[in-house]
């Protein structure tokens, strides 16, 4: 490439730690339990079948951490997200002894096991609401209540505008204790009060109990809503309309300064930290147990959830800067933005981490392009930090449509026929791809909890294990090259070279030097990477490359003549040896 053109920022941050943790540069997995693996043929899946699977992710993979969407007990309204019982596995999905079992089977195999803490909420069924409905004595104030407004003309409202995440009000009349209780998420999901200290208290020994079982943390789900304004004169503020929609009934009507990411929420992270280290310092473990949280929230708050002063928070507050802003026709450009804004905003002495896909978002391969899934696999695992990947990521699979009738997910059902697909998780949600038999081998029922994918027999695990080259081989490519010290401990220093063609190096000293190239545009380039980085070695390995690339990994190629097929990517390592 000729009179290449660089702009942009460069950046070049050293990495070396003075003391190394075990996550701090590491591939955590997350896996949801109803469709990962089906042990016992009912077509939902479970911890036995994730069990079967602990090969895969530590062996065949090379994962350092997987973490499970819930699987305590519950009425399943949500799919485990309304908990009657925080200390107590869901039938479905097994006993309290096989989540032990499984604990010990990933530290036999030096695989992190984390959980979902699902904290703001509770199911309806949950006893201690019950209580507080009744309002028997210690529970009056264990979730939001309020008698609501009572109008000129004698009709009782709800004390608020506010409206619920899944819509409509998030306020709910109980005919038992005469006052409406809130719900931020669905009807049968009321919040708790963290005003009360016992709340407090329980949701603590909820921690320390699944830390006894054996894991070594957790993934906090909703943060944001943990906490509420408080009343003012026995009234809750309304919540001013944000100009954006003129559905009422849609959460993003309102603006929402009274109900999330309250300064108490920060401060409660903090002393779940605590409760973490505590726990760690007392048992003796000589392992981080780790906190990830989940945050939907302007930048400037996952930056707080690091910590403030000498309070600790959580050590992975997840980056969702590529995940809500890139798209299919994104550029290098947006790409190199959106990672930039997280890395200038790092605090010191943090690490960075990467999510690209969860239960709640389109599939990477379907809200990306599959032709670019690999490019993002790449990034996500050669950029510094910590790579947070979705099962089923490294097949490339790809969203399921699910018809109006067979949608289960809440967010979608309480829509309408017509626009439930705006809202529906359904579609990444469905079985894993294991294999061509019946259900993809997710089962051996024919009928699962959600359909599987009528494509399973083109896309799946063993089919891409006995091809040459495939997404899961670039996969395991990647995860093997991130134990290696040129990620762990390297400089990074990206570079634009132009709109749609964007190039960083990762460099440790007398080691090797890894240069990562990433092609957006929709046609081939070629890349002279000694007109990008000064100092190169003359040649590079073939780490992996994109499908597309066909490439062999391990083959040679001159620094000068790097090409690119339409939006792939490729790694290169250069030893010192090598020359420049």
């Amino acid at each position: 490439m000729k009179n290449v053109v660089i702009f942009g920022i460069v950046l070049l941050i050293g990495l070396v730690a003075a003391e190394e943790h075990w996550w701090q540069h590491a591939n955590f997995y997350q896996i949801y339990p109803r469709s990962f693996k089906d042990s016992d043929g009912d077509g939902v899946g479970d911890l036995r079948g994730i069990m079967e699977k602990v090969g895969y992710l530590k062996n065949e993979l090379g994962l350092d951490a997987v973490w499970l969407s819930p699987i305590f007990k519950s009425p399943m309204a949500d799919f485990g997200y309304d908990i009657s019982n925080f200390t107590d596995i869901h039938e479905e999905f097994g006993t309290i002894s096989d989540l032990e079992n499984l604990a010990q089977e990933c530290k036999k195999q030096n695989l992190k096991l984390i959980l979902d803490f699902v904290p703001n909420h509770s199911s309806d069924e949950h006893p201690y609401f019950v209580k507080s409905e009744k309002k028997e004595p210690g529970y009056e104030d264990y979730y939001v209540w309020h008698p609501g407004k009572l109008l000129d003309n004698g009709t009782r409202v709800p004390p608020s505008n506010w409206i619920s995440v899944f819509r409509g009000s998030a306020w709910q009349w109980s005919p038992v204790r005469q006052e409406y209780y809130l719900h931020q998420f669905v009807i049968k999901q009321p919040d708790l009060n963290y005003r009360s200290a016992k709340v407090v208290q329980d949701m603590k020994n909820v921690l320390r109990f699944w830390l006894e079982k054996g894991v070594t943390g957790f993934r906090v789900d909703a943060l944001p809503y943990l906490f509420e304004n408080e009343t003012v004169n026995g009234v809750y503020p309304d919540e001013p309309k944000s100009g954006t929609t003129d559905d009422p009934d849609n959460p993003t009507y309102l603006e929402h300064p009274y109900t999330q990411n309250l300064d108490e929420t920060f401060e409660m992270v903090y002393q779940w930290r605590e409760v973490l280290d505590e726990f760690k310092a007392s048992s003796g473990a000589t392992d981080d147990l780790i906190l990830m949280i989940e945050a939907y929230t302007p930048l400037e708050n996952i930056i707080r959830l690091y910590g403030s002063g000498d309070r600790r928070g959580a050590q992975i507050p997840f980056n969702f800067e590529v995940l809500s802003n890139i798209f299919k026709d994104s550029t290098a450009v947006d790409f190199h933005k959106y990672v930039m804004r997280f890395y200038d905003a790092l605090p010191p002495n943090q690490y960075a981490n990467w999510v690209l896909g969860n239960h709640d978002n389109k599939r990477l391969a379907s809200r990306l392009g599959v032709a670019r899934a690999d490019l993002y696999n790449i990034a996500l695992n050669t950029l510094p930090g910590i790579a947070v990947a979705y099962n089923g990521e490294e097949l490339a699979m790809e969203d399921v449509y699910i018809p109006w009738k067979d949608t289960v997910d809440p967010a979608a059902c309480n829509s309408n026929p017509r626009d439930f697909m705006l809202y529906s998780r359904d579609p990444a949600r469905t079985p894993f791809h294991w294999d061509d038999s019946v259900s993809a081998g997710f089962s051996t029922s024919s009928k699962t909890w959600l359909p599987v994918s009528p494509y399973y027999k083109q896309n799946n695990y063993k089919l891409q294990k006995s091809t040459p080259r495939s997404h899961v081989k670039i996969f395991k490519s990647l995860l093997r090259l991130r134990k290696q010290r040129t990620l762990r401990e390297g400089s990074f220093d990206i570079k634009l070279v132009d709109e749609n063609l964007l190039v960083y190096k990762r460099e440790l000293a007398e080691v090797s030097t890894i240069v990562v190239v990433l092609n957006f545009h929709k046609s081939a380039r070629t890349v002279n990477l000694s007109e990008v980085f000064e100092g190169l070695p003359l040649e590079f390995e073939i780490i992996t490359s994109s499908l597309q690339t066909n490439y062999i990994d391990g083959s040679v190629l001159d620094r000068d003549q790097i090409v690119l097929p339409a939006e792939t990517g490729i790694v290169l390592e250069g030893n010192v040896k090598n020359g420049v």
